[in-house]
């Protein structure tokens, strides 16, 4: 049997290069026209499966939010806040140069509303009122995405020489950048546990004797 003339597309190729772009050189990087170049297929045959580069992103987006785990919700909600924050933010680490496209919300995703709803659901089903789990939602969202954005630890130059004098209290600071990863992550997981910590005291102060939340 001849082999195709023409490479065969599918949506999962289509979202996977588009992905690839993206990860190895921005947002702005992603064009129709590049996509169908990597593709090996002229700009047109993208139309049958795409019918935008919006759309695309959506897709590709939506992709990424597959990777997120609300699971945690079903054993309890300090679980399901520390299993969807550490997933969510390992799923955009992944792909820091889509982050600023998810940090916009979740849109019409299938996948993102999904895990929103999730969220949302397990927080109320626990007993906390509906405007506490919008805000904690948001307050977690905002930790997560603020964490992918860029690396703290990256952001200081490896010259002991610049700290020594003029930033004495920084003098160990041209070390951060050879331990970033350790020290990003460790970062996160002190602000998500003081989160969790000041949630719980909340959580206790919204709960009677009880059991009922008071609204």
């Amino acid at each position: 049997m001849p082999r195709p003339s023409t490479p065969l597309l599918s949506p999962e190729r289509i979202r996977r290069v588009g992905l690839e772009i993206i990860d190895a050189e921005g947002l702005e990087a992603l064009s129709m026209r590049r996509l169908a170049d990597r593709l090996g297929v002229r700009a047109a045959s993208l139309y049958n499966h795409v019918a935008t580069k919006d759309q695309l992103l959506h897709e590709i987006a939506d992709d990424v939010m597959a990777a997120v785990d609300v699971s945690g919700f079903e054993q309890d909600w300090t679980t399901g806040l520390r299993t969807w924050a550490r997933s969510y933010r390992a799923a955009l680490v992944a792909h820091p140069n889509l982050v600023p496209f998810l940090a916009s919300g979740p849109a019409r995703r299938e996948n993102a509303l999904r895990r929103a709803d999730a969220v949302h659901g397990g927080l109320t089903r626990a007993g906390w009122p509906q405007r506490y789990a919008t805000m904690i939602g948001a307050s977690t969202k905002y930790l997560v995405v603020g964490s992918a954005l860029g690396s703290f630890s990256s952001g200081f130059p490896a010259d002991a020489a610049l700290y020594d004098e003029r930033f004495p209290h920084l003098n160990k600071a041209h070390l951060l950048r050879e331990h970033a990863a350790e020290i990003d992550e460790g970062s996160f997981e002190l602000a998500l546990e003081a989160l969790i910590d000041g949630l719980q005291k909340q959580y206790r102060d919204l709960t009677t004797t009880s059991g009922t939340p008071r609204e």
